[in-house]
């Protein structure tokens, strides 16, 4: 590789929550593992996929439910950097921990690598209303949307609606507190709408868009990370080809694929809300009117990360741990028409996605090459974990996630 990483700065993966079976993290640590970085992690026992990898120096077993006070994560973060004993890198996986350290930057910059983001923009970009907002403001496409704050506004948005709409939660955070719907739910008539509506109380913490017909639409994400002046240092594109649940979850097989169009228009929006830090963008291509819409806007790394690395070697957290410790990012091409898999979910949605109808024509017809989200011939242990947690509980959810997502569908 074309550049060296600090070997004297670790880095640590923040997660908050009960989600033990995540492919990311273990990205994370083999990506700055392999370069020698001394790597730790949070995870929720000893017997995680990311606790097994051979790149971990040091796991800190923490249970966390992502809904504790913002006092105690801190003080448990800083615990574990005294631990650590030198200034290390943050890299988090979910939305709480990005937030929670980008507004506790002062606190946590005693022990830890932080970019220097605003301190509300994280939470404002992690919710659906806030995400809309921004994009109204600076001009970036996104579903047509309404916030309902009562049970009449929704019976008004009902009246007038073009029918199938999508229900999400308002904000992140409350999908582990008291969420409204089960993540992203299709819901098809009027009738269904207010029959739902009635479970959502006084105050219904949700937003409802406009449903974007998979059958008119193409999948596309975009993974970035920003300097302090809001300049890419990083930048890729690709599409979607399966996710799970389908259509809404966690991306499951996606190919890398130029787009310069998807590129400069993620660039600009982030240089105008003057984002510094790793970004995952999901965009839905509606080819009725040939724009790029805007979904979701996750203020940390991607859980497929790992499909994108240029020609210099750099990835995302890799970017991110050079520009932190003060070493140049190495410029290159994408290499374009490379593909991921995540085998514990992607069979589940190839046989989900051969009855929807949906299709990806700027999906390579051949990859260039693969990247397994758990399989790794250097750091085989996470894998074999993975399976050893996935197959019975796994199975389970997987069913459970594929019935709300055809209910939330048929309704």
């Amino acid at each position: 590789m074309p550049f060296e990483a600090d070997r004297e700065v670790p880095g640590l993966i923040v997660k908050f929550g009960d989600y033990p079976l995540h492919h990311g993290g273990v990205g994370a640590i083999r990506s700055l593992g392999r370069l020698g970085v001394p790597m730790y992690a949070i995870t929720e026992d000893r017997c995680t996929p990311a606790a097994a990898s051979r790149y971990l120096r040091k796991a800190f077993v923490w249970p966390t439910t992502g809904t504790e006070e913002p006092g105690r994560l801190v003080e448990g973060l800083l615990r574990i950097g005294r631990a650590i004993g030198r200034p290390t890198v943050l890299v988090p996986t979910d939305e709480e921990a990005a937030v929670l350290i980008a507004e506790h930057r002062d606190e946590l910059g005693a022990r830890f690598l932080v970019p220097g983001v605003d301190r509300g923009l994280p939470r404002r970009l992690a919710s659906k209303q806030g995400l809309h907002e921004l994009c109204v403001e600076h001009g970036i496409p996104s579903p047509a949307t309404a916030f309902p704050r009562s049970y009449d506004d929704i019976v008004a948005f009902a009246d007038k609606a073009l029918f199938p709409v999508v229900a999400k939660n308002r904000e992140a955070f409350v999908r582990r507190t008291r969420p409204a719907v089960n993540g992203t739910t299709r819901i098809a008539t009027r009738e269904r709408l207010l029959t739902r509506a009635r479970d959502w109380g006084e105050r219904p913490g949700v937003i409802l868009q406009e449903y974007l017909p998979r059958e008119q639409a193409e999948d596309w994400i975009v993974h970035a990370y920003f300097d302090a002046d809001s300049t890419p240092l990083a930048m890729f594109t690709g599409v979607k080809v399966r996710s799970w649940p389908p259509h809404a979850g966690m991306t499951a097989n996606a190919y890398v694929v130029d787009n310069p169009e998807l590129a400069d228009l993620a660039a600009r929006f982030i240089k105008e809300i003057g984002f510094t830090g790793i970004i995952d963008l999901d965009l839905r291509f509606d080819r009725r009117d040939g724009l790029y819409k805007l979904l979701d806007f996750n203020p940390r790394m991607g859980a497929q990360f790992r499909l994108f690395e240029n020609e210099s070697g750099v990835d995302v957290v890799r970017a991110l741990h050079l520009d932190l410790t003060g070493r140049s990012v190495p410029e290159g091409e994408q290499r374009a028409g490379h593909r991921y898999i995540v085998e514990n979910i992607d069979l589940a949605a190839l046989l989900a996605y051969r009855r929807s109808g949906y299709t990806t024509p700027h999906a390579p017809d051949r990859a260039s090459g693969t990247e397994l989200a758990w399989l790794a011939g250097d750091d085989p242990l996470p894998f074999l974990t993975m399976l050893a947690r996935f197959v019975r509980p796994g199975a389970k959810h997987l069913y459970q996630l594929w019935r709300t997502n055809r209910r939330g569908a048929s309704k």
